[in-house]
């Protein structure tokens, strides 16, 4: 009784060892792409607003 429980178990260990997932190299999912955020314009907005200044000063 003892050998036949200790063989149960044995079996049973190796049969979840060996269904656990996927063999070789863990897939991963593919990356997901990052949204692209858009450079705001103060440079530009900074630069109109210059040749104004100017007109102003003549």
């Amino acid at each position: 009784m003892r050998r036949s429980l200790l063989l149960f178990s044995l079996c049973l260990v190796l049969l979840t060892l060996a269904g656990c997932g996927n063999k070789g190299p863990l897939v991963l999912p593919p990356p997901k792409p990052t949204p692209v955020v858009a450079q705001p314009t103060a440079p530009a907005a900074a630069s109109s607003t210059a040749p104004a200044a100017s007109a102003e000063r003549h």
